[in-house]
Formats: structure tokens, sequence, C-alpha cells
């Protein structure tokens, strides 16, 4: 058995993400265990890149309103108890509403030699405002 005692937040990087997100490491793969998860808190406006995950992905939302839109124009928009599950290579992003803050628990597989995400191009403001209509 093993305690890990909190880790300190981090901003996340402007090559991956638009707006202010902060993420908190929770587990780091451990072999043989390729699990990784985080806390990631978004502020009203940040999202993620377009991405996806070799083993997929499940997001668990701890606190606020966001969405999770996939390349096929699929919105989900998400609320504090609720859980969403991206499959093995599905581009999509995630972030906050544009008015209300949304903090996840981020949990995936990585992969032999990395943790398993492709990051791609930037959301655009107008991808990220079309979400908004279809809430």
């Amino acid at each position: 058995m093993e305690h890990t005692q909190v880790n300190d937040t981090a901003k996340a990087p402007s090559t991956a993400f638009t707006g202010d997100v902060h993420v908190t490491p929770i587990q780091k793969a451990q072999p043989p265990s390729r699990l990784i998860a985080a806390l990631v808190r978004f502020t009203p406006g940040a999202r993620t890149n377009w991405h996806s995950h070799a083993n997929g992905q499940a997001l668990h939302v701890t606190e606020g309103v966001g969405y999770v839109v996939n390349r096929d124009g699929q919105v989900i928009r998400m609320r504090a108890g609720d859980t969403v599950w991206t499959p093995p290579g599905e581009e999509h992003w995630h972030g906050g509403t544009s008015t209300t803050c949304m903090s996840h628990i981020a949990m995936l597989e990585g992969t032999e030699d990395s943790d398993g995400t492709t990051w791609l191009e930037p959301v655009t403001d107008e991808e990220y405002a079309a979400a908004h209509q279809h809430s």
C-alpha cells in the first residue's frame, strides 16, 4: 500500500488548452498499471484543444457545468456527479461553459511509452459558441 500526499497544482500548458486551466495530478502510471488520473479545473470559457486518447478517457465532473463535444457534433452538457466516457481514438474537447467553472477528474490508461493522448488544434471560438446552442 502506498499513501500519496496532495500533489502541486500547475497551470495547464497553452499548447493544449485555451483560457485558465489548472491541473492537480492524482495518479501517475506505475507499471504494470497504466492508470493516470488528474483533477482538472476550468474557468469560464476555458477548454482543451481537440484531442484523443489511445485507450479512451472517463471524465467525472466534481463541480460546476461544462461540455464534452466530439467531431461528429455530439454535445454533452455535463454537471457535477455526471461521468462521460470518450472511446479510444475519438477526437473531442471539454471545458467549462462561458459563464461557469467546471472541475472534473480525468481518468485514462496510458500506453507503454506515453500517456496515450494525441493533442490537436485549438477549439475555435465559433466551435465553442456552437456547443452552447445545443444545451
